[in-house]
Formats: structure tokens, C-alpha cells, sequence
């Protein structure tokens, strides 16, 4: 007589193959994703900031929308409606920062850095994430506060359209600069790995340091000021730049260095670093 033999579960799930998928950059992204959506502060904030370009907008048009002899001329320049980017750019640093810097300040590092060994992808995966929300929400908020606030001023005095010289570069190019600027806020975030810090380094290195170069230190102050993150940021940014600004497109170049420059240290910090 045969006695049938069962199988052990226990038995069966121990020799069961663990099966885990390997790790890709597109993995890693949809990951940066779900931490991205999943919380509902980085809505709050780019929420804030977007409400702010338009409501900043209409504000300044409503303004200026009788030409007075106490107008300067940056409050009638196309850009003059687009001051909305001075509030933006706080928020979206604080974007970037909070972004990465939360990962720090609930130990959710050492768990991501577990997931993706070779490090260097997360912080890819963090700037795809971060830059494709934002760029694609402040690009489309310059352009609705622009035309919002041109269509209020249309009721009372010529305004400006998207065709004329320089406008459309102005209007997009407010949308990339709040983009940069908040990789930049990640950035400080990534090399100094703690929120407090990181804020007040964004505020220091954007809103500080220029004013104190550019008012305080004379005609080197202003030369050397133009070259800092927020000062070439806005060179393509305005329609009216200050006569020491960089031009537009070395603004640009400028501000974009200081990126590429800042994610290649990020890289070999994170790299180098403990969790």
C-alpha cells in the first residue's frame, strides 16, 4: 500500500525563487513618482506658487493700467506683469528643497538608497520628476498670468501680445528660470542633507548675497553679483535687465552652469556620503 505524500506549504513557500525585478532609471523615476504625488504639501506649494503668478499678475495690471507720470518704465515693460516669478521663486525653491530633503528628515533615504544601490539614479530620477511637474505648471501659468493680465490692461491702454520683440522669450523664459531655480533649492538640499539648513542656504545664495553684492560693494560687487544664480536667472527673465545684468543669453548659460556644476557635486557627495 502506497502512502500518498502531501506537500509541506511551509516547505514549498521556503524553496519558492524570490523573484525581484532589476533597477532602471525608469523604475526609479516611477518611484520619485509616487512620493512626489503622494504628498500633499508639494501640491500645496505649487499650488500657491502658480495662484500667485496669475493673482500677482492681474494685481500689477490693474495698477498700472492708467499711464502716469509716476510709472517707472519697468512697471509698464512686458515683464512688469510677471513679478508674480519674485514670490514664485521662494516657493519653488522651497519646492526643491523640501523635495529632497524630506527623504533625509524621515530616514527614507537609507530604504531609497537600499532600492537603487548605484545612488547616482535617484538623484536623475528626483530632477525627471521635479522638472517635468514644474516646468510643465510654471511654464503654463507665465503664459495664462501674462495673457490674463494683458487682457485686463487691454480695457484701458495698449498692452502687449505674445508677437512683439522679446516678449514671448520673456514669458518663457520666467517659467524655466522657476524651474532652474528649484533644482537649484534641491541641490543645496542634496550637500547639506537637512531642511532648516538647505531653506536658509536657498534664501541666502537667491535673495541675499545678490542685494548685498550689488548694493553694498560697489561697481565689482554688481560685476561679480551678475554671476550669481538668481542675478543671471532674471537677465533673461526681464524685459528691462539693469545695465550691469548679463544679456539675456548669457544669463541663461550662466545660470545653467551653476545647475550642471551643482548636480555633478550632488553626485559625488551622495556617492562619497552615508545615508
Amino acid at each position: 500500500m502506497s502512502v500518498p505524500v502531501l506537500e509541506n506549504p511551509g516547505v514549498a513557500g521556503a524553496r519558492a525563487r524570490t523573484e525581484s525585478e532589476p533597477v532602471s532609471l525608469r523604475r526609479a523615476i516611477a518611484s520619485e513618482w509616487i512620493k512626489f504625488r503622494t504628498l500633499r504639501s508639494t501640491w500645496a506649494v505649487l499650488g500657491v506658487a502658480m495662484v500667485a503668478m496669475v493673482a500677482i499678475g492681474l494685481i500689477v495690471a490693474y495698477n498700472t493700467r492708467h499711464l502716469t507720470s509716476n510709472l517707472q518704465a519697468n512697471d509698464i515693460a512686458p515683464s512688469s506683469t510677471l513679478q508674480g516669478y519674485y514670490l514664485g521663486q521662494l516657493l519653488i525653491g522651497a519646492l526643491g528643497v523640501l523635495f529632497v530633503s524630506g527623504e533625509y528628515s524621515t530616514g527614507m533615504i537609507r530604504a531609497t538608497l537600499a532600492a537603487v544601490p548605484r545612488r547616482i539614479p535617484v538623484i536623475w530620477a528626483k530632477l525627471a520628476v521635479f522638472v517635468g511637474v514644474v516646468a510643465t505648471s510654471m511654464i503654463v501659468m507665465s503664459f495664462v498670468a501674462f495673457l490674463a493680465a494683458q487682457g485686463l490692461l487691454s480695457h484701458y491702454r495698449p498692452g502687449y501680445s505674445l508677437s512683439d520683440p522679446g516678449v514671448l522669450r520673456v514669458v518663457l523664459g520666467t517659467g524655466v528660470y522657476l524651474t532652474l531655480i528649484g533644482v537649484v533649492g534641491g541641490i543645496l538640499a542634496w550637500i547639506v542633507r537637512s531642511t532648516p539648513g538647505a531653506l536658509t542656504a536657498f534664501v541666502g545664495v537667491v535673495l541675499v548675497v545678490p542685494v548685498l553684492f550689488e548694493d553694498t560693494l560697489g561697481n565689482w560687487g554688481k560685476n561679480v553679483g551678475k554671476f550669481l544664480p538668481g542675478s543671471a536667472g532674471g537677465a533673461f527673465a526681464s524685459s528691462l535687465p539693469e545695465g550691469y545684468a548679463l544679456t539675456p543669453a548669457w544669463g541663461f548659460v550662466v545660470l545653467l552652469g551653476w545647475v550642471v556644476l551643482g548636480l555633478a557635486a550632488s553626485a559625488i557627495l551622495l556617492r562619497r556620503r552615508d545615508a
